[in-house]
């Protein structure tokens, strides 16, 4: 009797073990199956990776705004970088359109810094995407299209200060129409003009 009494209580020592090695293995799967799920909706391990996950794939899912802003960007200087830092913060993607030489002689005078100077200094900054190269002074209809249809350019983006073409009309006239252009702060006491 003694001998069987020792076996139940072996059988219900081992039940319990077994009862608690399921638990624990159960347990192991939840919390698995818990951080797959966090990692996978987050975009990275427990969304740490990204502040913002929500909100980055919304954004993900959208087409990116584009948003083109041109110049001479002639003897570059930090007015020029504080323009791009505002323009690339209007949209997603920063496309700049750099004057010709032979537009900025036609509108302004001659160039201190040749185009293929201008264009490699402004390929380098950070806040920009993408160069134009030889754009025109002016934002014709024509050129306005192109930048539509092939740049698929959302918004024409240029500083608050006025940009004249030497007949007095002003350069961006089409793109305002289009309502299609959106207007930047211009930094104060710096200009190659």
């Amino acid at each position: 009797k003694k001998e069987e009494e020792e076996m139940g209580s072996s059988s219900v020592e081992l039940l319990s073990e077994k009862h608690a090695a399921v638990k624990w293995v159960v347990g192991v799967m939840i919390v698995g199956v818990s951080l797959l799920g966090l990692y996978s909706s987050s975009g990275g391990p427990f969304g740490l990776w990204k502040k913002n996950s929500f909100s980055n794939n919304r954004r993900r899912n959208k087409k990116p705004i584009r948003v083109y802003m041109d110049g001479c960007f002639d003897m570059m200087h930090y007015g020029h970088c504080n323009a791009l830092r505002q323009a690339r913060a209007l949209g997603d993607q920063l496309i700049v359109g750099v004057v010709s030489d032979d537009e900025i002689i036609a509108n302004k005078g001659p160039p201190v810094t040749p185009l293929h100077e201008r264009l490699i200094m402004v390929n380098a900054v950070k806040w920009v995407d993408e160069v134009i190269p030889e754009a025109p002074y002016a934002i014709t209809e024509e050129f306005m299209k192109k930048l539509f249809d092939e740049y698929n350019i959302d918004y024409i983006i240029h500083g608050d200060d006025p940009c004249v073409l030497p007949d007095g009309t002003d350069a961006y006239a089409h793109a305002k129409k289009a309502g299609r252009y959106k207007q930047i702060k211009r930094t104060e006491g710096v200009s190659s003009t």
